[in-house]
């Protein structure tokens, strides 16, 4: 499902800063709420639409299935259908792309969206969320499908470890040091 979330409690934006911050589309894949967490962090400060990837068939909710399914798919190059669906990608000119780490590489339902959208001559910012294992090959991957976007720097933060129990990790007191390291992040890549 598309869902098409704004900061109506913002001021009044100057019209060129308005039409800027239209243009900015959050793509997140998020099972524990931690790359969520991370997106509407971003959102709060660029503005811009926030989208969800969600899959026409769902993955499993039991973990052990998942990973067995994540690694089948990573194996023989599967790429989940999506149901969610943006008719409108020529409008964005940034699109930030979140998701977690699995089976140390690029979610595959991402993969799905990096294939069905062309991103070229976009900014596409890359961010990620992760049980302390890193990005693994993941921003690699978003270069390597999108070769003619300006690809910025991107951001990683650990988030939860499903595998032992914890999901959602950003929260309270970890939300609040992830929004400081999410603002400095997008200062330092110049986007705030």
């Amino acid at each position: 499902m598309l869902s098409a979330c704004s900061n109506a409690q913002s001021p009044p934006l100057e019209t060129e800063e308005a039409l800027k911050h239209e243009n900015i589309l959050i793509v997140y894949l998020s099972r524990t709420n931690n790359t969520k967490a991370i997106a509407e962090i971003i959102q709060e400060q660029v503005g811009g639409t926030l989208v969800a990837l969600e899959l026409e068939t769902p993955y499993p909710e039991d973990y052990k299935a998942i990973v067995a399914q994540v690694h089948s798919e990573n194996e023989t190059g599967y790429l989940p259908p999506l149901k969610t669906k943006i008719g409108n990608i020529q409008d964005y000119d940034t699109v930030f792309l979140g998701f977690p780490t699995w089976d140390m590489q690029l979610p595959p339902p991402m993969k799905s969206f990096l294939h069905a959208y062309d991103l070229s001559g976009k900014t596409v910012i890359p961010f990620n969320t992760n049980g302390g294992y890193g990005i693994g090959s993941s921003f690699e991957t978003v270069n390597d499908l999108c070769p003619d976007a300006n690809i910025l720097k991107g951001f990683s933060m650990k988030g939860g470890l499903e595998r032992d129990g914890i999901l959602l990790a950003i929260k309270g007191d970890k939300r609040a040091e992830a929004r400081t390291e999410v603002i400095e992040w997008l200062q330092s890549i110049q986007v705030l």
